[in-house]
């Protein structure tokens, strides 16, 4: 990377990937073809095992199509105690093995949801109590420590909908509650828009704590809905609120102008959140549409 672009790419979740294994999901062969047909150079793992996970297969087929791996993904639950780190730590050093011999520098991490992501049925109380907001910012700290020492990978912790941690409000406090080296931030600006958070503000009152963006936007005719009906994530998705750039909010021009006035290299992930997809042919030309539009928004924004 440059000295300081914002550098666009795509994950598996624009092709409409939430699972390893899923038939209503785009095979992981035309995922990747597509990807590079649109034009985008850079990719996240997405869930492990969707892509390979033998590091030399990956490698072989990223090469063929002159893809890299920006980042993996893991989920945590911290905040429920300290015997989650073992529950945590093996699906994590999994990922992180195979970001970094895929040559990617960071691990995006999703707080557990306290409702289910199918069901929507709450599986634990919406708020926290104090030691439960103590776990959860202990086991950050710590994953983000063994992260770095083990895999030389930035912990990129990404607020959530339906998580404890989405408002603007409890992103603050999560920020205040972790070291700044073991935990920067995952700025989803849909799910912070989601969650009431203001992107742009977070990015002006945090810089130092904005490692790496999630570019996606809301439809706020259909997250007043979800509101007033207090619909849970998947159900929110399948209503269709998150929508195709530049046809929601937040302003993605202004997140990318807001983005490179920090003056350091970022990576802006475009994840369109399409799950399940019903027809295949959906994703690439919204992929390549949207890859498009946030070139267009910024002077020292690029593909690679």
């Amino acid at each position: 990377m440059a000295s300081n672009p914002l550098t666009i790419g795509t994950a598996p979740d624009s092709w409409g990937v939430w699972f390893a294994d899923d038939p209503k999901q785009t095979p992981w062969q035309r995922f990747l073809d597509e990807v590079a047909e649109a034009g985008y150079t850079w990719i996240e793992l997405g869930p492990y095992g969707y892509l390979p996970t033998d590091p030399q297969k990956l490698a072989d087929e990223l090469d063929q199509r002159g893809l890299k791996v920006s980042a993996g993904t893991v989920f945590t639950a911290f905040h429920r105690g300290s015997e989650q780190w073992a529950a945590a730590w093996e699906p994590a050093r999994k990922v992180a093995e195979l970001t970094a011999a895929m040559g990617g520098s960071h691990l995006v991490v999703i707080p557990a949801m306290w409702r289910d992501d199918v069901t929507g049925a709450p599986v634990e109380p919406a708020e926290l109590s104090v030691d439960q907001w103590n776990d959860l910012l202990e086991g950050h700290n710590r994953l983000g420590r063994e992260l770095r020492g083990e895999f030389g990978l930035q912990q990129q912790f990404h607020p959530h909908a339906d998580s404890h941690v989405c408002s603007q409000p409890d992103i603050e406090r999560f920020l205040q509650g972790t070291d700044p080296a073991l935990v920067s931030l995952c700025l989803d600006t849909g799910h912070a828009q989601y969650g009431g958070a203001d992107s742009v503000e977070l990015m002006a009152a945090y810089p130092d704590r904005i490692g790496y963006l999630h570019l996606k936007q809301i439809d706020p005719a259909v997250l007043e809905t979800v509101r007033q009906q207090d619909l849970p994530w998947a159900a929110a998705n399948l209503a269709g609120v998150m929508t195709e750039p530049p046809h929601g909010l937040p302003d993605l021009a202004a997140v990318i102008r807001a983005a490179e006035a920090l003056e350091k290299p970022l990576f802006g992930i475009v994840e369109q959140d399409m799950y399940p997809v019903a027809d295949l042919n959906v994703p690439m030309p919204v992929a390549r549409r949207t890859r498009s539009y946030l070139l267009s928004c910024g002077s020292a924004t690029r593909i690679q």
